[in-house]
């Protein structure tokens, strides 16, 4: 074995290799040039020479590959002509002699070990373009047959695999073996840094063949540990800070101004019944709640959530008090710990060993607050408070809770519980997702996360999670701290971000590329059904709309623009005019009478072979209304009667949408820009009304069903149940 931090030759490398399953062209290993040229009479020609040493890596870069060598002389020359190119840091080298292994499309696959992830097993388009065109995947080690073929089904250049220039399609039973072989190899050897099979050639007849490949050895990789070892918080714990029976609020203040005003306010202004308590130092009345001096004059059991206001410096004492009082949960919206320095640091560390020893529940410090609709508990520093929900938010930055909060006030879609972690320094943002997979009133996870130190046991954590339930994350913050190991192409691509990416696919995880993205998967999975299949049809009052939402969905990944089924078409004939599209987009071609959208919508969700629907042009009818209200002409001149005909048709067709998801089981997402320009539009607001989300866009609707689709498929092929 070669020592550690080296590389294995080729030659030894293909030996390690094909212990676990990774297929390998014929070759021999010579010392001499005629000893090359009898191999290559053997191998039978054309052949290739390479030249190979455990201290060569990038052999096309120094030119010591010899292609398509058709006879024994020209095979002797090129040997003779590697070898002397050999350098002394080369160390001892040979020749590689292999038959010519043709095919018009390479591939690269290997394996990585990420500082956060872990091993990484990785697929791509290989050659020497690998890194400029970087089309490639990544999956934590162990993958499944399932997760390899996700692998070969995730590449962007999808063409490749296909049959290609006359060239039989990819086997991919036998490329996906190359990936569980590769895994394989990463799990039974931890010594090894990295694995880099590049190229891959495809051969005519569909079958990858490894013609080049690099092991390189470190040192044996040390197991991820998921956190600190401290125990996690209890069920109680967790009910203490969503559910309290009663909450004090430290630092309560009469100065507007101040976070123990504003918590206090926010506490009373969101309707919470249980009881309220303050403290100050001079006992004043703030907002009508008397607040006390001295926490042991508050009355024993009333209160098991606390929320402090007050300096770090206090703190220790406050939380020995409030133990005394019965309290479990402590938010702390102090600052100066963690964030501040090594001295903050250590002052953060014995707060959690306090609040440890205490058996409180620490959330925060220098966070922003707890929302939790089924209490009426909206204990934050700043607004808003959102209407109820499904949806479950747990975030590292406050700042974008609040994004989510004033995205459901925007919306309608509705949250249930929501959490600013923080510094998170003894409850994680994967704690709470944790709790809320549990939680009966949440339907759906929403994490933003950054600064990941222990990449492997949080996405353990979100494994679990989404098992359970749909977990949306949207990521701040890529590390620069990607593995790039010098001797392999397959390091130069392991972006971290790839690789989290990877991870996120493998655990069912939902990654969203933005904080508004994220909110509408989020809104998605709380207000529709998942779907059965991939098959979408789109609904349209107009023909452009329709086109631009067909080309969005043939670039979605897992969602097909279904042919419009023979049968259907015929049911649609009967309801629209000849001009309609007679294909999928249904274009309705401006033919609809006072029942045509019902009814044809209605005729494609009852199809068993449509999966969802997008229904675009909603509103069009309210937004003539509205010009005619506004007009000057109103009520006259008959424009009273329709103008409230329009807006009665619109609320009808958002009610029908919402009744017949409910009816059929299937995802129909109602798209029209007027969900933005003009949300009082009546069609906008009775999507709002029936609990769902009306998208800006159909790109955006398109966007947050492929979401859904891509986690029913995940459940399907992992045989979790519905």
């Amino acid at each position: 074995m070669a020592a550690a931090g080296n590389t294995l030759s080729e030659s030894a490398s293909k030996a390690l290799l094909r212990e676990y399953g990774v297929p390998m062209a014929d070759e021999r290993e010579v010392a001499t040039a005629a000893e090359a040229a009898a191999a290559a009479g053997e191998l039978g020609f054309p052949v290739v020479a390479k030249l190979c040493g455990d201290a060569i890596a990038h052999k096309t870069e120094r030119g010591l590959v010899r292609l398509r060598l058709g006879d024994a002389g020209a095979v002797e020359q090129a040997a003779a002509d590697l070898l002397a190119a050999a350098t002394p840091a080369d160390g001892p080298v040979s020749v590689l002699v292999a038959p010519m292994v043709s095919g018009n499309r390479e591939l690269i696959a290997g394996v990585v070990r990420d500082p956060q992830f872990g091993a990484n097993v990785m697929l791509g388009v290989g050659g020497i373009l690998a890194e400029a065109i970087a089309d490639v995947v990544f999956r934590p080690v162990p993958i499944s047959a399932v997760d390899a073929a996700e692998m070969v089904d995730q590449l962007a250049t999808q063409q490749l695999l296909g049959e290609f220039r006359g060239e039989a399609a990819v086997d991919r039973a036998k490329l996906e073996a190359v990936l569980v072989g590769l895994s394989a190899a990463a799990v039974a050897r931890p010594d090894i840094a990295s694995i880099d099979v590049n190229p891959l050639i495809v051969r005519a007849d569909g079958v990858p063949i490894a013609v080049d490949a690099l092991v390189e050895i470190g040192d044996p990789a040390t197991p991820s540990t998921s956190g600190s070892g401290r125990a996690r918080p209890t069920d109680e714990q967790f009910r203490a800070l969503f559910e309290p029976k009663g909450v004090l609020v430290t630092g309560a203040s009469t100065h507007p101004g101040k976070f123990g005003f504003v918590s206090l306010h926010n506490i009373l202004a969101s309707g919470y019944q249980g009881g309220v308590y303050g403290t100050n130092l001079q006992g004043e009345e703030v907002l009508g709640i008397r607040t006390v001096a001295d926490i042991d004059s508050l009355p024993d059991g009333a209160i098991d959530l606390v929320f402090v206001c007050t300096p770090a410096s206090a703190n220790p004492d406050l939380l020995r008090a409030c133990a005394r009082k019965g309290v479990k949960a402590a938010f702390l919206t102090s600052a100066g710990y963690g964030e501040a320095g090594e001295e903050g640091k250590r002052a953060e560390d014995d707060l959690v060993a306090l609040a440890d020893e205490l058996g409180i529940l620490l959330a925060g410090p220098n966070g922003q607050g707890v929302v939790s609709t089924p209490a009426n508990l909206c204990a934050q520093i700043v607004a808003p408070y959102p209407p109820a929900g499904r949806i479950g938010v747990a975030s590292q930055s406050g700042n974008f809770i609040s994004s989510f909060l004033n995205y459901s006030r925007q919306t309608g879609v509705g949250i249930s519980r929501a959490v600013s972690a923080g510094n998170a320094a003894a409850v994680t943002p994967a704690d709470y997702l944790d709790w809320y997979a549990d939680d009966a009133a949440t339907g759906v996870s929403l994490a933003y996360v950054e600064g990941i130190v222990d990449g492997r046991g949080l996405l353990d954590r979100f494994a679990s999670v989404a098992k359970r339930k749909p977990l949306v994350v949207v990521k701040g913050g890529a590390t620069e701290a990607g593995a790039k190991a010098a001797a392999s192409h397959t390091g130069a691509l392991a972006a971290n971000d790839k690789i989290f990416d990877g991870a996120c696919r493998q655990a069912g995880v939902t990654r969203a590329a933005t904080v508004e993205e994220a909110f509408e998967a989020a809104a998605t999975f709380a207000t529709q059904p998942l779907p059965k299949g991939p098959n979408v049809i789109v609904l349209t009052t107009a023909g452009g709309w329709g086109v631009v939402t067909s080309d969005a969905i043939h670039r979605e990944r897992g969602l097909v623009l279904m042919p419009l089924p023979d049968d259907l078409r015929a049911q649609i004939d009967t309801k629209l005019p000849p001009r309609w599209s007679k294909n999928n987009p249904v274009d309705c071609a401006g033919g609809e009478v006072r029942d045509t959208i019902p009814e044809v919508m209605e005729m494609i969700a009852a199809h068993p072979d449509v999966h969802a629907v997008i229904y675009l042009g909603l509103g069009i009818q309210s937004n003539q209304a509205r010009l005619m209200r506004e007009g000057g002409f109103h009520p006259d001149h008959g424009l009273e009667r329709i103008v409230e005909y329009h807006e009665r048709q619109d609320r009808r067709f958002a009610e029908a949408a919402d009744e017949l998801s409910r009816r059929y089981d299937k995802p129909i997402l109602t798209a029209t820009e007027l969900a933005v320009a003009d949300p009082d539009n009546p069609g906008p607001a009775a999507v709002r009304a029936s609990g769902r989300l009306c998208y800006a866009s159909g790109n955006r609707a398109v966007t947050a069903l492929g979401h859904l689709t891509r986690y029913a498929d995940f459940r399907r092929r992992h045989g979790l149940s519905d």
